[in-house]
């Protein structure tokens, strides 16, 4: 049994705008024009996680090869099982950032939800523990243009683990009210 086109359309707008918390600025654009923005087409990209995957995809290339440099210069000072962490932590920091960016610009801008969240785990599950223990390592024998460059790319991972959690929650959010939305169709 379908309900009355009226009152589908009152729960519709109630469901939206009290419900779901939609911004009155949405409200009012798609009110007025119907085929400007529908509502199960908002764009829930996230602006500051997209800024911070592009500058970070423009400076792992200048990380790497820096940390690469600094490398090569205290390999012959570091103690064996040092120089064997370092080596696998940077092809490892390399694999992983690949992905990593990969999954988050897939994940942002084409709104999926399980691509978001992979590149959301490996940010704060490998990415930031490694650069952490690039950072704060001193036995490590840090010098000070690798201190720099971890730095810039600690807060790079900073900053997208605190907006990919934010892009993610409203991505599922609104995948969610959808899904509820569409049980009533």
């Amino acid at each position: 049994m379908e309900l009355p086109r009226t009152i589908r359309k009152r729960l519709d707008n109630f469901s939206r705008n009290i419900l779901f918390d939609q911004s009155s600025f949405l409200t009012e654009l798609s009110k007025g024009n119907e085929g400007f923005l529908p509502h199960d087409k908002r764009v829930l990209s996230s602006l500051p996680l997209q800024m911070s995957l592009y500058f970070n995809m423009w400076f792992f290339p200048w990380w790497w090869i820096c940390e690469a440099v600094m490398l090569e210069l205290k390999y012959p000072a570091l103690p064996d099982y040092y120089k064997f962490i370092l080596v696998t932590i940077l092809l490892l920091m390399t694999l992983i950032e690949a992905i990593r960016l990969y999954l988050g610009y897939v994940g942002n801008l084409q709104e999926k939800v399980p691509e978001l969240a992979g590149f959301w785990l490996l940010t704060i599950l490998l990415q930031f523990p490694l650069i952490l223990f690039q950072l704060l390592n001193e036995a490590i024998l840090i010098q000070p243009l690798e201190r720099g460059v971890h730095i810039v790319l600690t807060i790079f991972i900073l900053i997208q683990a605190v907006s990919g959690f934010s892009a993610l929650r409203g991505m599922v959010r609104h995948t969610g009210s959808q899904f509820h939305l569409h049980q009533f169709d």
